[in-house]
């Protein structure tokens, strides 16, 4: 995977973070978006650059305005010569998805709306720019970024729930159609992971504390867990996994104590 480039939205924090530091570390370059926090961003490029020495740049990102991921990779291809990899990590939470966070008789069509456009949406565009330019270097691979909420209940979930299995189908379908230009393309669900966009949840505490009750490993999954079945499945070593959901749920879907 040396000298190769990985793209992923959203990687200032949590899962995204996560993921940039683990192929950073297997001398992946890396371009990563950011919402709103330059300076963090700025911080993990310089550090990254400084422990790995591959190439890190950052580049700002709305998904809540998908069509600007043109504009994004156009701005990659003047800092890298090549995509690899692409994964639609990036999410939102807080205002934007109020009506769609929240009990289903209070679920409201803007902020369902608004979680479609990130997941799904985002997905699709993101992934269309990646594809133009993994066709040129003989292929790549793709993921959406998942969540076991689409087959678990999790209380107050039901916008992000649908919205995950409906970018799940969507991958199924991009597999299918790119698999003749060597493109693979999949999913990474993960159970409850402890991050700064769990801890949004008015009920974190209760979450994680069942996530931990639940899983036979007894803790709650971490970024570096999602991080790394992502490396995976963008490696040669899963060269023959496409239209495929890798579910990392530390067991919990299984225990329905």
């Amino acid at each position: 995977m040396k000298n190769k480039t990985l793209v992923i939205s959203g990687a200032t924090k949590g899962i995204g973070k996560a993921i940039v530091y683990e192929f950073a570390a297997q001398g992946v370059n890396v371009a990563f978006t950011y919402n709103s926090n330059e300076a963090a961003a700025k911080e993990i490029a310089d550090d990254v650059e400084k422990k790995f020495g591959v190439k890190a740049r950052y580049y700002p990102l709305n998904v809540l305005e998908p069509e600007e991921y043109k504009a994004v990779f156009e701005k990659i291809d003047e800092d890298f010569d090549r995509v690899d990899y692409f994964i639609s990590n990036a999410m939102i939470y807080g205002r934007p998805v109020v009506g769609g966070f929240g009990k289903f008789m209070r679920l409201k069509p803007r902020g369902l709306n608004n979680i479609y456009t990130a997941t799904v949406n985002a997905f699709v565009l993101g992934a269309q720019e990646a594809a133009k330019r993994m066709e040129k270097v003989g292929g790549g691979s793709i993921i959406s970024m998942s969540s076991t909420g689409n087959v678990t209940y999790i209380p107050n979930y039901a916008g992000h729930g649908t919205n995950k299995a409906a970018v799940e189908a969507m991958v199924r379908y991009a597999a299918m159609e790119l698999g003749e230009k060597n493109i693979r393309v999949n999913a990474v669900s993960g159970g409850p992971i402890d991050t700064d966009a769990l801890k949004a949840f008015v009920n974190y505490d209760e979450v994680k504390e069942k996530t931990i009750e639940l899983s036979p490993l007894h803790r709650i999954g971490q970024p570096e867990d999602i991080a790394g079945a992502c490396l995976f499945v963008c490696s040669d070593k899963a060269s023959w996994m496409t239209g495929q959901t890798l579910t990392i749920e530390g067991g919990t879907t299984f225990n329905t104590k």
